[in-house]
């Protein structure tokens, strides 16, 4: 898989005008609320062709011990799981307009599909445009659009004709929720930070999970007023920092650091957030950190790693891959909640959190009631009352958020310290 990953990797630079020109010249649903989720325990599979392949476009690198490791991994394991060889599995990394301006996904998408890819993923928000127009060209190739809405009938962007096009994305707001829980449980100072990506909808989502869970622990385990907590949020301009074009992610946390913040939450693919707390820490401050997306994320720095809220894309991918296999495949968009049993089980959630370290025994007790609470629903954090950012109203008295206002959620929370809506990406 090595070989031929770097053959696709060095020949798609060279190749992706062509490939775009080429590609240009041929010419129901599934909702899982955040009241339960589908059943994503992964069987193997029986009877793969020894052919089929999957094609995974990754936004950042392969192996950023961050998000798009995440699901590079979770390829891997379907792959796996259906009995086949790695060189079944086409993957191609950086594919993005900052580190590769003149790559285009829907170009990537044709090569892939050229070496006989029968299943493509494109794994960010950030190639929605690539993805639509890899789908409407190739419309008898199943393809995955991670994060999106096209395949949501009852999203804003649904794009009925593209019956190949579906989407996935795990319920993240949950990971966030424990993650801002674990942080205001550590916290010394009362001052929280969070290292944002660029500015969307989705990452509104997660800051707004995140600030909730903060405060639902700060108030109901530490006993602490709502508003002696201070969470702070920076956004760097892109997933993952890019020299140059985004802020810098080490002088932004910095600056939290300075400003009084003794926990940083990350939100970006990569480890910057723990690595530079740790760093900083080794050097005799009381700090924490809280990385993002990948399982394995806390070992850049054990000893001040709070956990990691992370996906696990394994199962989630083998239950799309056997359905193309199986000839079910559906454009479906599904958001898939934590298997609430285990929610750290490798073959069943998407979604789970891994504890660190750095967190006390207590304060992992602590921890497991909140999340014991968030899985049987007796903790229900979009409930109002709650404001946006500008003081206008989000949710009324009592009123409980539907998976669209949280999937949309246009600001940040009252709250909330730091601009939400505008990007310095672009």
């Amino acid at each position: 898989m090595k070989s031929r990953k770097r053959w696709l990797s060095t020949l798609a630079v060279f190749l992706s005008f062509a490939l775009v020109a080429a590609a240009c010249s041929d010419d129901s649903e599934t909702t899982t609320t955040l009241d339960g989720g589908t059943d994503t325990t992964a069987t193997p599979g029986a009877g793969a062709p020894d052919d089929f392949q999957i094609g995974i476009i990754l936004v950042g690198p392969e192996f950023d011990k961050g998000y798009s490791q995440a699901h590079f991994e979770g390829a891997q394991y379907a792959i796996e799981q259906l009995g086949l060889p790695e060189e079944n599995l086409i993957s191609l990394d950086f594919v993005n307009p900052g580190d590769n301006p003149g790559l285009t996904p829907e170009g990537v998408a044709a090569d892939m599909i050229s070496q006989g890819a029968d299943l493509v993923i494109f794994n960010s928000d950030d190639m929605r445009d690539g993805a639509l127009a890899a789908a409407e060209q190739n419309p008898d190739i199943p393809m995955i659009w991670v994060s999106g809405d096209s395949a949501w009938a009852d999203g804003k962007a649904y794009e009925a004709e593209l019956t190949n096009l579906g989407n996935v994305w795990g319920q993240m707001i949950f990971g966030k929720m424990i993650a801002g829980c674990a942080a205001a449980l550590t916290t010394e100072t009362g001052e929280l930070a969070y290292l944002g990506p660029l500015t969307n909808d989705e990452t509104r989502r997660l800051v707004n999970s995140a600030y909730l869970g903060a405060q639902y622990c700060w108030e109901n385990f530490r006993g602490e007023s709502a508003d002696s907590l201070d969470f702070t949020v920076t956004y760097i301009g892109f997933w993952f920092e890019i020299p140059g074009v985004t802020l810098d992610a080490t002088q932004v946390v910095n600056d939290f650091i300075d400003g009084g913040s003794d926990v940083v939450l990350s939100g970006i693919d990569t480890t910057q957030a723990l690595v530079r707390t740790g760093q900083r820490a080794d050097a005799g401050e009381s700090l924490w950190a809280i990385p993002y997306d990948f399982v394995g994320a806390c070992q850049e720095a054990p000893g001040i790693c709070l956990g990691v809220p992370y996906f696990n894309w394994g199962p989630a991918y083998l239950d799309i891959a056997q359905s193309v296999i199986d000839g079910t495949y559906t454009a479906d968009w599904n958001w898939i909640a934590p298997d609430w049993s285990d929610i750290n089980a490798v073959d069943s959630s998407v979604v789970g959190y891994g504890k660190g370290d750095g967190l006390s025994t207590e304060n992992a007790a602590d921890l497991d009631t909140f999340i014991a609470g968030l899985g049987d629903g007796s903790i229900q954090l979009y409930r109002g009352p709650l404001n946006w950012q500008d003081g206008s109203q989000f949710l009324g008295d009592g009123e409980v958020a539907t998976d669209f206002q949280i999937w949309y959620s246009e600001q940040c929370l009252e709250g909330v310290v730091g601009a939400c809506s505008i990007n310095v990406f672009g």
